[in-house]
């Protein structure tokens, strides 16, 4: 509660922070932003500035941190970087010409999802923010409505979809920050948990998600009568969320957005969902070491722009599931495969173009610095060259992209006459306008300069007349003009100067004659600001107006731009064009890996792999040792499905892709402490996901499940787990395993295939080929990994000797029971023991005639499975006691 005894100035600053109790205000006094109590705490430990206090009369000292107001964007990315929204606020009016305290105004709010700021933005990601919604009345399987925005570029779009997607769909675009209605909080609160990033969630008074004040609001935006040329009429829920977004993106940038002129209706169903565990297990973004190096997107982005980095991003979130969508694609990439001068003059040209997405939004917004604007004309006068290229090719799609091109030769044309070429971005400084531009501005100009020259030749003059040469004439804010003589020179000042400051080392003074001229000067210097500020304005404004024209011209650019890069990443890594129908074949011939092979140190080649995955061949079950490239082989199946279906040659000699409509992946895994999941849990977790979500559509790649638990638990749930996906979904699976007892699926389902690494041996020596044949493996070679490592030589040889005793046995097979049996040879064990002189092994040591009569009276060709189990886990027991 406001106490009586506050200071003018802090009752004034809580006034306002009530205002915004959720954010951090800076709140603009002269030449600093300060904030204050909490805010101020919390603002010195993010930006590592003293915390100091401030008198507040009667009230006691209050904390305080503040800045300069010019280091602005170093400090406020780094508070919204941490997660606060952050409120700035602003004097709004001139403090020579107020009656009391100046009046001052939250003039922006910035917070993760909404923001214009450079630092605060990646040129090669959108930014965006959503808006969710949820009938009340609804169960909570049915449908809810979306809208999500980048306020940075302009993009606006809406859909309806079942609640139970939501948390794929946040994770597939990258939602910065979500919009909810507090009456929704628990809801949505428990749904957005599940995210593997953790996102800002703004609440909002529930009469904002209205559906009469939503619609009119998207109309007042859109400027339309009904929302039906949009295709999003019959929407409900959606128009809902969209409403509710609007307003709170109008309420915090506290400027007209001009620069969101359209919705688009976003349809999920059309893009082949990636989870967070695909996503991360085939290291798309982001590798294993979170770097974005070594990831598949720094590999694939050849783009030239940063709305076309973008766009590339985007693809890759939303691979395409219609085989003319993707053909399109493909067909427009295979001709500039086959036109390579093409590429490089293209490519050329595009480098010279700046982010015309975000460009336009900043005009908009009146953001944009006259630097901006002269990178915004020559991206455009770039524009006509690309044109002429595409109209000279001869391919329908490529001149009908070039036609789709709008001329903003006015837009060029303005800024050419508008804006100084050597300009210092200091508008009101009188280095913004062109010479010519206004003839009222150079009048003016041409006096501040001629009145600064009178300041020069005074100067000139003092120093004939007193003698003293280290006479200077400077400025500051405070005092205005002065003439500053150092003490040693005291002796020399003349009478009719007036001193107007002491200095330690110098005096400073002033003359009548001074004064007139700095009495002009100031008045001049105002005129000069005041005018040039409104005349760069009015440009803005002109400019502003073609907003629809410089979005379409961008989107054209950024399309072209992708499609040119993958043609170029084709030419240069020797990828080829796929074929991608509705068929259910995934045929792949010498597939690699794009990412690896870019990985691996000169001289060495990457080695090839094909693949068939067909209703006749539905499981792959892979077997191999350690280090021999089975992970490496899964994922470079996946991606090449991944990069067929965003209309991408892939890594091979030739593809043939049928439509996959997910690509599921459970591997590698690793304890969640934060969560308290262990590594099986987190394992078992994703299998779930997999086996409830897939569909004979979809392509699942197992690695090592069941390996975070028991041997035997491990085995049974690997068995049941393909049994599942074999007789159940029917999905396209390549399962990599070091359980070899998986082998005898083969033999049980007709469509269940057994691979292997091969591995040659040379004496003791191990050679990985990195090549699949088809069969099995029967070593896993871990010893050799474990002495490659650099395991002791003692160990590495009594690992050895142990492995000779585990391996000792007959073997007999069983076609009733699931696992192939192991009947132990005693006498065998026993020779061996002695050759090695094997003492600690005491497990092999059949003395235990009770144990030893179990295992020979066992009847292997009538027991059961689970038996089997059963008995081993007691025999298990009764060793561990003894």
């Amino acid at each position: 509660m406001m106490k009586d005894n506050n200071t003018p100035l802090i009752r004034q600053y809580l006034q306002i922070k009530d205002k915004y109790k959720d954010y951090i205000l800076l709140y603009r006094m002269g030449d600093f932003y300060e904030t204050f109590f909490e805010d101020a705490e919390t603002t010195a430990h993010i930006c590592n500035i003293i915390l100091t206090k401030r008198n507040n009369g009667a009230a006691g000292d209050v904390p305080l941190a503040g800045f300069p107001y010019h280091q602005l964007d170093n400090y406020l990315p780094k508070l919204v970087n941490a997660g606060y929204r952050v409120a700035v606020c602003e004097q709004v009016e001139d403090p020579k010409k107020a009656k009391g305290i100046v009046r001052r105004e939250v003039i922006e709010v910035v917070t993760p999802g909404v923001t214009l700021y450079d630092k605060l933005l990646s040129e090669k990601r959108n930014n965006y923010i959503a808006s969710v919604y949820f009938h009340p009345r609804s169960d909570k399987n049915k449908t809810l409505g979306i809208a999500f925005c980048d306020v940075s570029t302009g993009e606006f779009n809406i859909s309806e979809f079942q609640i139970s997607q939501l948390t794929e769909i946040i994770e597939m675009l990258g939602i910065k920050e979500v919009v909810i209605s507090k009456e929704q909080k628990i809801l949505f609160e428990n749904i957005l948990r599940n995210l593997n990033n953790p996102i800002l969630v703004t609440k909002l008074e529930p009469w904002i998600f209205d559906f009469t004040f939503a619609r009119e609001a998207l109309l007042g935006q859109l400027r339309t009568l009904n929302l039906k040329g949009f295709g999003i009429e019959e929407l409900p829920l959606g128009i809902i969320s969209a409403g509710a977004l609007l307003h709170y993106i109008n309420e915090t940038q506290k400027l007209y957005l001009n620069q969101i002129q359209k919705i688009s209706l976003f349809n999920p169903n059309e893009y082949m969902i990636l989870d967070s565990a695909t996503r991360r297990n085939l290291e798309i973004y982001f590798s294993w070491s979170n770097n974005i190096e070594g990831s598949l997107y720094s590999v694939l982005d050849e783009t030239k722009t940063p709305m076309g980095s973008r766009l590339l991003k985007n693809w890759l979130a939303r691979p395409l599931l219609n085989v003319e969508k993707i053909n399109r694609r493909l067909e427009i990439v295979d001709y500039f495969y086959k036109n390579t001068n093409l590429v490089e003059k293209i490519r050329s040209i595009l480098s010279e173009i700046g982010d015309l997405e975000r460009l336009s939004a900043k005009v908009c917004s009146t953001k944009a610095t006259p630097r901006e604007l002269l990178v915004l004309k020559k991206s455009l006068d770039s524009i006509p060259y690309i044109q002429q290229l595409l109209e000279n090719t001869g391919n329908e799609y490529l001149i009908s992209l070039s036609k789709r091109f709008v001329n903003l030769n006015e837009i060029s044309s303005l800024i050419e006459k508008a804006i100084d070429q050597n300009t210092n971005n200091s508008v009101g400084t009188g280095n913004v306008i062109r010479k010519g531009y206004s003839e009222e501005f150079d009048k003016i100009l041409s006096l501040a300069r001629n009145s600064k020259s009178h300041i020069n030749k005074l100067q000139e003059e003092e120093r004939r007349k007193t003698g003293i040469q280290s006479l200077k004439i400077g400025y500051n804010l405070v005092f205005g003009y002065y003439i500053e003589i150092s003490k040693v020179n005291a002796g020399k000042v003349p009478s009719r100067y007036i001193r107007k400051q002491t200095l330690t080392n110098a005096e400073r003074y002033t003359t009548p004659e001074l004064r007139e001229i700095e009495f002009k000067l100031k008045n001049i210097e105002e005129k000069l600001y005041n005018l040039e500020t409104q005349l760069y304005q009015d440009v803005l404004l002109n400019i502003a107006k073609f907003i629809s024209e410089l979005q379409e011209n961008s989107q054209i650019v950024a399309e072209l731009d992708c499609l040119v890069s993958f043609a170029y990443l084709a030419l240069k890594n020797h990828f080829c064009k796929p074929v991608v129908d509705n068929g259910t074949e995934i045929i792949i011939q010498n597939g690699r890996h794009p990412v690896v092979e870019k990985s691996l140190p000169i001289g060495e080649h990457y080695i090839p792999n094909s693949t068939k995955l067909s209703d006749k061949e539905l499981i792959h079950i892979i077997t191999g040792p350690n280090m021999s490239g089975k992970s490496c082989y899964l994922r470079q199946v996946a991606l090449a499905v991944l990069l067929a279906q965003v209309g991408s040659f892939v890594a091979a000699d030739s593809a043939k892709i049928g439509i996959v409509d997910r690509i599921f992946t459970r591997v590698g895994a690793q304890d969640d402490i934060s969560r308290g999941e262990s590594t099986f849990l987190i394992e078992m977790q994703e299998s779930a996901n997999i086996l409830n979500n897939a569909t004979k559509r979809s392509l699942i790649l197992l690695d090592e499940v069941g390996r975070g638990t028991a041997t035997f638990d491990g085995i049974s749930i690997a068995w049941a787990i393909t049994e599942y996906i074999h007789n159940n979904i029917q999905a396209k699976t390549l399962f990599a395993t070091h359980y070899h007892e998986l082998n005898e699926l083969e033999a049980k389902y007709d469509k269940i295939v057994n691979y292997y690494i091969d591995v040659l041996e040379e004496g003791e020596k191990v050679i990985f080929t990195h090549k699949v044949k088809r069969g099995t493996s029967d070593h896993s070679f871990g010893i050799y990994v474990a002495e490659m490592a650099g395991l002791p030589k003692e160990v590495v040889q009594r690992a050895k000797d142990i492995l000779e005793i585990l391996e000792a046995g007959t073997t007999n097979p069983n076609e009733q029971v699931i696992f192939k049996v192991s009947k132990p040879n005693p006498k065998k064990i026993k020779s061996i023991e002695n050759r090695l002189q094997f003492q600690q092994l005491a497990i092999f040591d059949f003395t235990d005639n009770d144990i030893r009569n179990k295992i020979l009276d066992l009847d292997l060709n009538n027991i059961t499975p689970l038996q089997a189990l059963s008995l081993l886990e007691e025999l298990q027991k009764q060793i561990k006691s003894s």
